[in-house]
């Protein structure tokens, strides 16, 4: 901080990484002008052999390009929200590799469940049993992977709340709740994760910052268009896809059940 308040006003260019919003906000508190260039716009300027002299230069020949695009220094608030919605998805990923851990160790002594967390229930209640085969060393060791899983079931259920009490702040995140689809940890992500959602100028361009468009791959005047390009938010993007799934599936079996009530000669 010394070292930056002692310098000149200037641009300080950098590439988008984990630490660098925190020197960002450095820099900024010094006065200067902060620009965070994504790795893959910056790998185009690099010459021939990469180290540290060639990075530089790449970084400060992409940082005067005027037409570049730069991401926006996060604010500690902004990155805590990240935080706490990485913690979550973290312990949710724990707690179903636990869960398909114990599955699979019961399984080989005739203990079956559905997949789901839900379903966690008829494998305690297995194990507690009396009458069957199971040994004891596998009740003891059975035990300790319930145990885990609903100390992470807490855990998550209070990140949960915590990430739809964030949202209740925000009115934009509050009608995005209303959502068919949208639960309290999708706010959550666009909370921690998307720019003000004011500099998009309609959803199409939302959904190429996410990149739910196909790529191109077109040439002299030929379109061709291959799969979603998937260079934009991954965690956004997987929770809205979850989401709108979610909703296709019960509108077929709503649709399905509504088709086998009416009768045939109708549909004819």
């Amino acid at each position: 901080m010394v070292f930056l308040s002692g310098q000149p006003r200037c641009i300080v260019a950098m590439e988008a990484c984990s630490t660098s919003h925190y020197w960002g906000r450095l820099a900024e508190g010094a006065g200067h002008e902060v620009r965070l260039i994504p790795p893959i716009y910056v790998k185009p300027f690099v010459k021939r052999q990469k180290n540290d002299a060639a990075d530089a230069e790449a970084i400060s020949e992409a940082a005067r390009r005027p037409n570049l695009h730069f991401v926006a220094v996060k604010s500690v608030e902004h990155q805590a929200r990240a935080v706490t919605f990485r913690t979550h998805q973290c312990f949710v990923r724990q707690r179903t590799q636990l869960i398909n851990a114990l599955r699979g160790h019961l399984a080989e002594f005739g203990i079956v469940a559905p997949v789901g967390a839900t379903n966690v229930t008829r494998l305690e209640e297995a194990i507690g049993a009396e009458g069957d085969d199971l040994p004891p060393v596998v009740r003891e060791m059975a035990g300790f992977y319930i145990e885990q899983i609903k100390a992470l079931t807490v855990r998550i259920d209070g990140l949960v709340q915590r990430l739809q009490s964030a949202s209740r702040t925000d009115a934009f995140l509050r009608r995005l709740c209303t959502l068919p689809g949208v639960g309290p940890v999708t706010p959550g992500a666009l909370a921690a994760f998307a720019p003000d959602l004011r500099t998009f100028s309609d959803g199409r361009n939302f959904a190429a910052w996410l990149g739910l468009v196909p790529k191109q791959l077109s040439s002299g005047g030929k379109s061709r268009l291959g799969g979603m390009s998937r260079m934009g938010q991954d965690d956004i993007r997987r929770l809205l896809i979850i989401g709108a799934m979610s909703r296709i599936r019960w509108i077929s079996l709503f649709l399905g059940s509504t088709l086998a009530r009416i009768p045939a000669a109708l549909l004819g």
